[in-house]
């Protein structure tokens, strides 16, 4: 279990989190919850209901459509982002690749801090920028 500053000095790493005073940081990583996965274990399934973001502290996640990998993430990176903004379906499945540490936080959560720090906002819109982009050059 990570205490609230080891949170705190891990989210400074993470691209969305990396502009947000200290203050907001602190915040967030007090609301952030803790889940472990094996490796093999469905974090999430396609159309599945959606309104938490992960940050991966340790380990790997398969993003995939049925049998077609779409990504493979690992530490430092989010996923599920888009039910932070717009809590929908899940559009792909997520699973461990290996045993994988996560950090979460809720759609709530997530709107409440863009009220007071519009840089989580726009590391979000960074986020789903790149993964676009990313998708449409592939």
């Amino acid at each position: 279990m990570m205490l609230t500053i080891e949170k705190v000095m891990f989210l400074r790493g993470v691209e969305i989190f990396s502009s947000i005073h200290d203050e907001y940081l602190a915040d967030v990583a007090r609301r952030m919850k803790e889940i472990h996965l094996s490796a093999g274990q469905t974090l999430f399934s396609k159309s599945d209901a959606g309104n938490l973001m992960y940050v991966i502290v340790r380990g790997k996640i398969r993003i995939h459509l049925e049998d077609r990998t779409v990504a493979e993430l690992g530490e430092l990176d989010v996923l599920g982002e888009m039910a932070a903004l717009d809590p929908e379906p899940r559009s792909a499945s997520a699973t461990a690749i290996e045993d994988t540490y996560l950090l979460t936080l809720s759609h709530d959560d997530i709107r409440a801090l863009m009220e007071v720090d519009v840089e989580v906002a726009m590391g979000l819109i960074r986020t789903l920028s790149r993964r676009l982009r990313k998708v449409i050059a592939s």
